[in-house]
């Protein structure tokens, strides 16, 4: 393997892997600081919309105009576009409400839940709540690969986006795990190997897109990326900050994010 692809696996697992930092925080603090979580996913929500729109869909669109010409490239790449989104909303539509990652809890729920303890009823409900959000984290993995193979930095902006939003979803993995087991390990344990489909959604466009990778292949899975980003960013972040702190501090959040990512665009990228 090159060492771009090393990095791109290291920055997929690291994002991934970030579920666990919020089964941690949901085992080791009595509350949960919901305005610092609320300006945390607007700026996430920040970095991948700003990042989706003014770079990722300008180089799918660049590579497939270059490839096929124009309008077809550009037909191709919103199409891919909202393909992405599709895709996103699908895998969202057939997971059961009570089991997505993405409903917000917050440590208090863990406390709350005492009584609850080792009622079997609620196991089926732990499981799918960490399969969820595997299923769900998946193109995930493949969005942060994809990108850090075209641009290092964009892979790391995007990787650290994606890592911010998954440590709210290690608690809504870890709350409902914990009152179906009783267990804080077995919470923790499938909450931080939930996180590991990212990766696995890494290897998987490894092994089946680095093959057949060229100019049209990269323009259409770029373009897809930047649409799964800004389905989540719409859907998942945005909502779920507002649901935090209903204030104003999930769209200072959201400017912050866009407003770092435009001035490392300028400076670095």
């Amino acid at each position: 393997m090159t060492d771009s692809v090393l990095l791109a696996l290291g920055l997929t697992l690291f994002a991934g892997l970030a579920t666990g930092i919020g089964s941690l925080l949901a085992f080791f603090t009595s509350t949960t600081n919901t305005k610092f979580l609320s300006f945390a996913l607007g700026f996430s929500a920040g970095v991948m919309i700003y990042v989706s729109m003014i770079e990722i869909f300008v180089k799918a669109q660049d590579s497939l105009v270059s490839a096929l010409g124009s309008p077809f490239g550009n037909w191709i790449t919103v199409i891919s576009f909202f393909v992405g989104m599709i895709l996103i909303a699908l895998i969202d539509k057939f997971i059961p409400k009570q089991s997505n990652p993405h409903e917000v809890k917050k440590v208090e729920d863990m406390n709350q839940a005492e009584s609850l303890i080792n009622d079997p009823s609620l196991l089926k409900m732990g499981t799918f709540a960490a399969l969820a959000i595997g299923i769900h984290n998946f193109p995930e993995g493949i969005a942060t690969f994809a990108s850090t193979l075209q641009d290092p930095g964009l892979g790391i902006a995007i990787a650290v986006a994606i890592a911010i939003h998954n440590i709210p979803e290690g608690i809504a993995v870890s709350v409902p795990v914990y009152f179906a087991t009783g267990s804080k390990r077995k919470a923790f344990k499938l909450s931080f190997l939930s996180g590991l489909s990212e990766p696995i959604g890494a290897i998987a466009a490894y092994l089946l897109l680095m093959p057949i990778l060229n100019d049209v292949m990269f323009g259409i899975i770029f373009a897809g990326v930047a649409g799964i980003m800004v389905f989540i960013s719409l859907d998942e972040l945005l909502p779920a900050a507002k649901k935090y702190d209903e204030a104003h501090t999930s769209i200072y959040g959201l400017i912050g994010g866009m407003a770092v990512m435009a001035v490392s665009l300028l400076l670095f990228l």
